[in-house]
């Protein structure tokens, strides 16, 4: 079993209420960490402008580089559920090989500290919850769960426009395009 996500673009007007819910479950002070982060992907002109969203987070990838690029085998994927996760106190400060590997820029670090992943929020997955960016929402543009129950419920994708490098890592969510 794969878990992920599913993004409907149509819904998601960038509000952020994702963003600041995970600092929030987290305790992430304000400031420039950031596990769940919204992109903007403007397009068109005047009379045409479009604009469209789509999250960046550590997408627990089939492939992820960040496991293959960390020296110290800090970051593992699980393989009873494919959650990709970081054990901090083997993690090296100020090493950022995994940043630098990840397309999705997912690793994110406070002042020389170790490397912190969205988890897909595992311990609410233990009491029985939604990840808190899911349940934050107030769109309902965001789900998450086992690949498969996703892919049947609602379809999608594997790649929209501006979304970087799909196909290297096949990172774990499908989405809903929004139409130009």
């Amino acid at each position: 079993m794969q878990l992920g996500f599913y993004f409907d673009q149509t819904r998601c007007t960038g509000c952020d209420a994702c963003v600041v819910a995970c600092k929030d479950w987290k305790d992430i002070p304000a400031g420039p960490v950031a596990l769940c982060r919204i992109t903007t992907l403007e397009e068109g002109s005047f009379p045409n402008p479009r604009v469209s969203f789509y999250p960046l987070f550590c997408f627990h990838c089939a492939e992820p580089p960040c496991v293959d690029t960390c020296p110290v085998g800090a970051i593992s994927k699980r393989p009873e559920d494919g959650v990709v996760v970081v054990a901090e106190d083997r993690c090296l400060p100020g090493c950022h090989l995994c940043l630098d590997a990840c397309p999705y820029r997912a690793p994110q670090f406070a002042e020389d500290g170790p490397a912190q992943l969205c988890d897909l929020c595992l311990d609410r997955w233990e009491d029985g919850g939604k990840p808190i960016c899911v349940v934050a929402c107030p769109q309902r543009a965001l789900d998450a769960g086992p690949l498969e129950e996703l892919s049947s419920r609602y379809g999608g994708e594997a790649q929209v426009e501006g979304f970087p490098d799909a196909v290297r890592c096949r990172p774990s969510i499908l989405f809903r395009r929004k139409k130009s």
